[in-house]
């Protein structure tokens, strides 16, 4: 059991059904999983998944606390949780770095949901904090199903991120960029960012997938699922049915995950 899950979602009991159901509806989009933990976990046992980065995305500053307490609370050799900070939260480098102090190895950004665009430079001071912090930032990456094809997260604007903030470990989520992946071989294939494969074998289809990750960096390539929102299982059967090395297999589904979360102890 080596394979490492780099972006998965769940949620507080009392909640999952409810956030779920919200999320499947503003995108259209079915769930595979009802959003509990224990699910998750299922799924992970179900499918040799070793640990699951499991992130949230705080959509008001007031949620920091909570977050917060959840992140502690569901912490474990299984689950890597990566908790959020609001951009416009008055106290958002101070909860960064409480974040860092607290063990967690990175946050979660999402553009659509937190109203900001990626390379504005309201954003630079909480990035240059998560740089001196050491903690990793996972960007939802390209658009959203469930909103207007607003360009607030796409590769370019990534770009100036990447070379502006060179110590900053970046993840893109999607393949550096949802629906956007022709601008992605453009602009961010070959720099320092890693990507994740949510969604990009399914929605680009195997040739043009297998093409985006031969030529990106193979150490900066991740397997994610984007849990609930696809099959744990059916995704690391995509991985391993692409027209890519046994080693590079290796290195996306475990390898430059382990070494990544790795370097932060």
């Amino acid at each position: 059991m080596r394979i490492i899950d780099f972006h998965t979602h769940a949620f507080p009991d009392r909640i999952a059904e409810k956030t779920v159901g919200k999320v499947a509806s503003l995108g259209n989009v079915e769930s595979c999983l009802d959003g509990k933990i224990t699910s998750l976990l299922e799924s992970m046992d179900s499918n040799g998944i070793k640990q699951s980065v499991l992130c949230s995305i705080a959509t008001r500053p007031s949620q920091f606390d909570n977050i917060m307490k959840w992140s502690h609370e569901i912490a474990s050799d299984r689950f890597v949780v990566f908790p959020s900070v609001h951009p416009d939260d008055p106290l958002a480098c101070d909860h960064i770095t409480e974040v860092a102090d607290a063990g967690f190895k990175g946050l979660k950004m999402h553009p659509y949901y937190q109203g900001f665009t990626v390379d504005d430079p309201k954003m630079y001071p909480l990035y240059e904090c998560m740089q001196e912090c050491g903690l990793i930032a996972l960007f939802h990456a390209g658009f959203d199903v469930g909103y207007p094809q607003e360009r607030i997260a796409d590769p370019v604007k990534f770009v100036g991120i990447v070379d502006k903030f060179p110590e900053l470990k970046i993840v893109g989520a999607h393949m550096g960029g949802w629906g956007d992946w022709d601008n992605v071989g453009k602009y961010l294939v070959g720099k320092q960012i890693y990507f994740d494969t949510s969604f990009v074998v399914k929605l680009c289809g195997k040739e043009r997938a297998t093409e985006l990750i031969k030529a990106h960096l193979s150490e900066y390539l991740l397997f994610g699922t984007d849990s609930p929102w696809t099959d744990q299982g059916e995704e690391i059967k995509m991985i391993n049915g692409l027209d890519i090395s046994d080693e590079l297999k290796e290195r996306i589904l475990w390898g430059n995950a382990e070494k990544l979360l790795s370097a932060l102890q």
